[in-house]
């Protein structure tokens, strides 16, 4: 095949045009040090370098999703860690308050101790999280929960809205409790029946807290009354949850003997004293009685500060200090269960944190590797690229100049 002057020509200077554009092209990576600046660079790698972008920045919302609800959690933590404290001053104090040879002013002055108590707590319930949110009013995040109101009764104005923050395409967190559900609540595992003596009692009978004998006994459930017919003799009737408000019907007359114990279904207690005729006592499930603990606090104040005189109000308030004993140590078993939650949480987010970090790394490395330049590959791909083109130039410097004369002369 013959080729002509003008096709050899066109040829050479098509080679040397290409591998000065691939030349040009590979200096302006090294320089600038992205491999890609244009999708017509690479159109298939313009599109996983987007990809990659979206990711990354999902990536970095999730990492600061994670550090807030982290904050959070530790902030929690640490302040339902404050709480059990305060808790658990004031069961010391209510063991304090039973000893009989306090006086109607010693029990003052634990009463003013427990208003203290009291109002550190209230505190607590209005901590706020690291971005000023109040960890304990739901949803209602920015505005105070809990308040005192004009007859010193503690309020809680949040709601029962739990706040949770995405961490990962497919997870959420919760970040906090509402109010209700660690001051004014109690766990279903882990807490005792509350007993109590109906207001009025004149006899001298103590109810003791409750033992749990049978916890499978679904009679657990109810409410208790035992009604005393005389010193000597008593019934029990039961309620069930399913008909609140419902009296129950007295079960046969058993004769009482004091500090023996009196079985109320999978549960038992004892009453000592000597309990007057029409006297009653309840044994009510720790789900279905007063849960509030400031307003078990107030009540509980209330009654430190009443003068004891004489044997009836001596039992009422062995009774009443019972009775706070048991809600208390109900409240502290909810706020060690909700602890513990937090806790969880925590170590779950922490487990994200990893997961994502590895994630966003990869992804980085990933999105590197596609649009900057590889300067020792490139570099070397460079200087080949050079020397292909000296050579082609050379060789058409050489060839160009041949001519069939020269051979002629």
């Amino acid at each position: 095949m013959r080729i002509s002057s003008s096709q050899y020509f066109n040829m050479n200077v098509a080679t040397m045009s290409d591998e000065q554009t691939q030349l040009s092209q590979l200096y302006a990576e090294i320089s600038s040090g992205v491999s890609l600046s244009t999708p017509s660079d690479n159109p298939l790698g313009a599109a996983q370098a987007v990809q990659l972008s979206s990711t990354a920045t999902t990536l970095s919302q999730y990492t600061t999703n994670q550090t807030t609800a982290l904050s959070s959690l530790q902030q929690e933590d640490s302040t339902l860690g404050s709480v059990n404290t305060v808790l658990q001053s004031i069961h010391t104090l209510i063991l304090q308050a039973g000893d009989a040879s306090l006086n109607n002013s010693n029990r003052g002055a634990i009463a003013t101790q427990l208003q203290g108590l009291s109002s550190q707590l209230m505190t607590l319930a209005n901590t706020t999280d690291p971005q000023g949110n109040y960890l304990f009013a739901g949803f209602q995040s920015t505005a105070q929960p809990y308040s005192t109101n004009a007859a010193g009764v503690v309020t809680y104005s949040g709601d029962t809205g739990t706040r949770t923050v995405q961490v990962t395409g497919s997870s959420t967190v919760q970040t906090a409790d509402n109010g209700l559900s660690i001051f004014g609540s109690v766990a279903p595992i882990g807490t005792s029946a509350v007993p109590a003596a109906t207001p009025g009692n004149q006899g001298s009978g103590v109810i003791s807290s409750v033992s749990l004998t049978n916890p499978t006994d679904p009679t657990n459930a109810d409410t208790y009354t035992i009604n005393f017919l005389s010193p000597t003799t008593y019934t029990v009737s039961q309620t069930s949850p399913a008909t609140p408000g419902t009296p129950g019907t007295p079960g046969p007359v058993q004769t009482f003997t004091a500090g023996s114990a009196i079985t109320l279904g999978g549960q038992s207690v004892s009453i000592t004293g000597t309990p007057s005729t029409g006297d009653s006592f309840t044994v009510t499930p720790a789900t279905q009685g007063n849960m509030d603990v400031f307003a078990n606090l107030n009540q509980l104040i209330a009654t430190l500060q009443s003068p004891v005189a004489g044997t009836a109000s001596t039992a009422s308030l062995q009774n009443a200090l019972t009775t706070s004993a048991t809600q208390l140590e109900n409240t502290i078993n909810n706020v060690v269960t909700a602890r513990a939650n937090v806790g969880g949480r925590e170590q779950e987010v922490q487990a994200l944190q990893t997961v994502t970090q590895a994630n966003t790394l990869q992804t980085s490395t990933n999105l590197t590797n596609l649009t900057q330049t590889n300067m020792v590959q490139t570099i070397a791909q460079y200087t080949m690229t050079q020397t292909t083109l000296q050579a082609a130039q050379l060789a058409f410097s050489k060839i160009q100049s041949v001519s069939l004369f020269q051979y002629l002369n």
